[in-house]
């Protein structure tokens, strides 16, 4: 137990430190961009007066460490900057986008989990046999399709089944009609995971499958799905929690792109809404934001694989 909550205290140390890195890295790569952060807020219309005001006041022209301090102690206030001519404040939009983005990516991924571990389970008892020979057939067909060429021919194909586009329900007023709206985003992000992930979850379970403890077990007469369900199942998840942990940045970043395909007011919305007017405090909250969260997720995963794997437990 000792050591578990060491290794648990050691990951949340950690989190501070790599959330700084990503606050170093967005805006210094952001100081580098041509637009101007005073034109992008006052619009272009504005006066050389007033453009040189508003340096001042937001100590535009200070140098550069004085200002990513000035930046630094704002985030720690909640503060991400305002945006366009209404000085709308970047976290508000971000407040109103991040759900969005999340519950995209969470339903990719349930989606991604349960039938990548149905397929895997399937394809390994029934290895070298039709099932698993079809099943490998698909996993190679949906890694080889984008998520956002996929998207498109959901669009194509289901969209008279399913909405693809019109505004997003709210879930509490409509739930069926907000679920129905996100169901195409959610496997259209899901598809190419589950491609991955069955692949892996095959071959850690033929690996355990292979192993003396599923012989000992089934000489005593222990059935062959309850060896399966409590005893391979689990110790085959090991590997593919690992390779989820790196697919979390495939969802994250796939569901930006999903967003904008099917029109959903997500991060990805925000990013494109800020590219395509300049709004450099736009873009920069939202990078920071979603880097964060792929941190913070990716550092679950983590814990989860120590919970997981006792023998990481002890090192």
């Amino acid at each position: 137990m000792n050591n578990l909550i060491r290794l648990i205290g050691r990951r949340l140390i950690a989190l501070p430190i790599m959330v700084i890195g990503v606050t170093i890295l967005v805006f210094f790569i952001t100081s580098l961009s041509p637009i101007d952060q005073a034109y992008s807020v006052l619009g272009e219309n504005a006066t050389p007066a007033q453009v040189e005001q508003y340096r001042e006041e937001h100590g535009l022209n200070d140098p550069i460490l004085v200002q990513y301090f000035t930046y630094m102690g704002n985030l720690c206030q909640g503060d991400l900057g305002v945006y366009g001519a209404t000085r709308t404040p970047v976290a508000e939009k971000i407040a109103s986008a991040l759900p969005i983005t999340l519950e995209l990516t969470f339903l990719g991924l349930i989606i991604a989990l349960i039938f990548s571990t149905i397929f895997g389970v399937v394809s390994a008892v029934y290895r070298d046999k039709w099932p698993d020979q079809l099943l490998r057939i698909l996993s190679i067909v949906s890694l080889a399709m984008p998520s956002f060429w996929l998207a498109v021919l959901l669009i194509l194909a289901v969209s008279g089944f399913l909405p693809a586009s019109g505004q997003l329900p709210d879930f509490f007023e409509d739930p069926t009609g907000h679920m129905l709206r996100m169901a195409l985003p959610s496997i259209a992000l899901a598809v190419p995971v589950i491609g991955q992930m069955t692949r892996v979850i095959r071959t850690s379970m033929v690996e355990e499958l292979d192993k003396d403890y599923v012989r000992t077990a089934m000489g005593f007469g222990i059935p062959y799905r309850t060896v399966i369900a409590r005893n391979v199942l689990r110790n085959a998840l090991i590997s593919p929690v690992t390779v989820l942990g790196l697919r979390i940045a495939h969802l994250i970043g796939g569901a930006v792109v999903i967003e904008v395909i099917f029109n959903l007011p997500g991060m990805g919305m925000a990013i494109l809404s800020g590219i395509q007017a300049n709004y450099l405090t736009l873009i920069q909250g939202v990078v920071l934001v979603v880097a964060i969260a792929f941190i913070i997720i990716n550092i679950i995963v983590d814990m989860l694989y120590i919970l997981i794997d006792p023998r990481i437990r002890t090192v």
